[in-house]
């Protein structure tokens, strides 16, 4: 049920609503975590949730309905149509009409996409940019130094994150989060009317030409990746076979090393930012998506640990030789070894590394930030090369670390 008593105290705030009878507040909405400078609310706009943050200069429903379930969002983010559930926007972020955006989505600043873009679990770093009609769940999207030198996904693109096995151990990392939150990479393009089939590692640099669907991993980068022709095959499918096992976890591993090194970076780095301006509740929003984020996959991941027992049974009956021992292996180490891996993707154990590094970045950032005012975008773009050494050992580190505990209990998938 709307509470029309809120929308009274957003008018006095100085909230524009042109229309107040066609906008919706949830009685559980509460007004003080709603700005009224610069915030406009179209016809049409239905905000709920006790979580919903919603900062100064944000726009909502100007091209069409719009709903907002228990979002944070950012100064000056504009959502022009759509739904959006459980999700933070960061400062200057927009998306356009009809899309959806479910839980555990994450948009850092400027990072943006057209219309009709689907998205669920996945992280936009700064200036990432979205065409239109677009599937883009599950996956981490880099690259780019500035708005007019970004990463971008082509229109009708899609990211296959559900496979015959019905399983969506499929994360893909698209760039990276040691050099990626540095803001100083080459943007990767990923041309229109393709896709990629996760679990996929893209390094910066690389370009995907349109229309192509890449399955394989390409986490050098600077490659031009394409395909001609279309051939058609027939090969004997068993439900329930994992034959690429190695691949897939290795994978997973990084996909998740990658985002518990994230987690550290906004504990450490990018916390102090939002306190600065008041926007802590920006914070606790993004480092709830980032956990959201790391809880899924670890659950994706065990289910696909899950499938091993399946997938032995029909390695034994149709495999032979070296391979079928190989595969064999793999699969029971992943398998046995599961409680082990779990434990040491939730022993918080990241929080440890390099801290001497991290520390010294801290105080670098601290004396750049207060000293000049920088917003975090700013500040990060002008770090010196040393600093930035500094940050990418660090996160690397992490990722690293995590990596090497999990290679420890597996090691045939090395």
């Amino acid at each position: 049920m709307t509470d029309r008593s809120k929308i009274i105290q957003l008018l006095e705030k100085g909230a524009s609503i042109p229309n107040p009878e066609m906008v919706d507040i949830g009685e559980e909405v509460a007004t003080e975590r709603i700005a009224g400078a610069g915030v406009s609310f179209f016809a049409g706009t239905r905000i709920y949730g006790e979580k919903t943050y919603i900062a100064r200069g944000v726009k909502l429903g100007r091209e069409a309905p719009v709903t907002v379930v228990n979002c944070q969002l950012g100064p000056h983010v504009e959502l022009k149509g759509g739904f959006y559930t459980a999700s933070t926007f960061l400062a200057n972020a927009s998306m356009g009409s009809n899309a959806q955006l479910r839980e555990g989505c994450l948009m850092e600043e400027e990072a943006n996409g057209a219309h009709t873009v689907g998205m669920k679990q996945t992280i936009l770093f700064p200036f990432v940019t979205l065409g239109s009609l677009i599937n883009c769940c599950d996956c981490l999207v880099a690259g780019g130094t500035s708005r007019r030198n970004h990463s971008e996904v082509g229109s009708s693109y899609i990211h296959f994150n559900y496979t015959p096995n019905q399983d969506k151990a499929t994360a893909s990392l698209i760039g990276d989060i040691p050099r990626g939150v540095m803001l100083n990479q080459a943007p990767i393009f990923l041309g229109g009317q393709g896709g990629i089939v996760g679990p996929v590692r893209i390094g910066y640099g690389t370009v995907i030409a349109a229309g192509t669907v890449y399955r394989g991993d390409c986490p050098e980068g600077g490659k031009l990746i394409g395909q001609q022709g279309q051939m058609t095959y027939e090969i004997s499918f068993h439900l329930g076979f994992y034959a690429d096992i190695k691949r897939r976890i290795c994978n997973n591993i990084l996909y998740i090393a990658n985002i518990l090194a994230l987690r550290q970076w906004y504990d450490y780095i990018r916390r102090p930012f939002f306190m600065a301006t008041g926007d802590g509740a920006l914070y606790e929003g993004a480092v709830e998506k980032l956990d959201l984020i790391i809880q899924e996959r670890i659950v994706r991941f065990r289910a696909l640990s899950e499938k091993m027992e399946t997938s032995l049974r029909i390695s034994e009956k149709i495999l032979a030789g070296e391979r079928r021992d190989v595969l064999i292996r793999q699969s029971r180490e992943f398998m046995e070894n599961w409680p082990a891996i779990e434990a040491s993707l939730t022993s918080g154990r990241e929080a440890d590394i390099e801290p001497a590094n991290r520390q010294t970045l801290q105080n670098i950032i601290e004396k750049n930030y207060t000293g000049k005012g920088m917003d975090y975008t700013s500040c990060i773009r002008n770090l010196d090369p040393a600093a930035v050494n500094l940050g990418v050992a660090w996160l690397q580190s992490i990722v690293d670390d995590v990596a090497e505990r999990i290679f420890s209990l597996i090691p045939a998938c090395r």
